[in-house]
């Protein structure tokens, strides 16, 4: 079992906190399946990166960005739906992935490990899920906005296009340390089923992305102790543990949808 100072631990809790917090602004129609595709997209950098004996965020932060950007592009070029094009970047992210993919090692790319992080590593994602938070909350006013209403943030003066561009880089950031955790493919969970299971308590902004960390902070060290605990891959047990909680607020849904 890992104890309160294991770099796992401590690695989980500040991850799954920013990203809780990140994904309190998923719920948008637009934003709300991009950080699975970028997972996925990942999968060529975390690739390279076993093969290569690297950090396998090192690996997928390139990978991940160049997607951010390639999607960001195409949005302000086609006027295509988010959505669509998250899908045609991530299939061919995909596709590289499984020419490179070491089947040895597909477990730790596809789930996560993030039992064998070490100190050093777990210091330097510490940092950056902060820088993620921070720049998340500094620029929370304006995505909600541009969110509500393009045409209202344009006339305050917001450059919906930059915050766009932003928000996708934040996520980007989160999916590259989210891989650690939990792999691949299921960085997508990390970022969206806090706010969710918060959003069936509260109808409250505050109280909402307060919830959405609350939840990504409590199933980051419920799914690494258990991971410890049982020898199962800690990963997918730190989605379970999201999953649960998402579970356990439904009853709770209709009287807030109701208020």
């Amino acid at each position: 079992m890992p104890d309160l100072l294991h770099p796992s631990l401590i690695l989980g809790i500040f991850v799954g906190g920013a990203a809780g917090y990140l994904g309190s602004l998923m719920l948008s129609r637009r934003m709300a399946l991009v950080a699975g595709p970028l997972g996925h997209l990942a999968l060529p950098g975390i690739a390279l990166a076993l093969l290569c004996e690297l950090d396998v965020s090192l690996g997928a932060f390139p990978f991940v960005i160049v997607g951010v950007v390639l999607i960001w592009v195409f949005e302000r070029s086609t006027k295509l739906p988010m959505e669509a094009l998250t899908a045609i970047v991530f299939a061919g992210g995909l596709a590289v992935a499984f020419l490179f993919l070491p089947m040895e090692q597909a477990e730790a790319a596809l789930v996560g490990d993030i039992l064998q992080v070490e100190g050093g590593d777990a210091a330097i994602s510490v940092v950056a899920a902060l820088g993620v938070w921070l720049a998340a909350r500094r620029a929370y006013p304006r995505l909600v906005l541009g969110d509500i209403s393009e045409d209202l943030a344009v006339a305050e003066g917001i450059d919906v296009g930059r915050n766009t561009l932003l928000y996708l880089l934040l996520i980007g950031v989160i999916v590259a340390l989210g891989v650690k955790m939990v792999g691949g493919l299921l960085t997508a969970a990390l970022v969206a089923i806090p706010p969710a299971a918060a959003r069936n308590v509260t109808g409250d902004l505050a109280r909402y992305t307060g919830g959405a960390v609350t939840i990504g902070v409590a199933s980051a060290i419920v799914g690494v102790v258990l991971g410890g605990w049982t020898g199962l891959p800690a990963g997918p047990l730190i989605i379970l543990a999201s999953t649960a909680a998402f579970l356990g607020t439904l009853p709770f849904a209709g009287r807030m949808s109701e208020g």
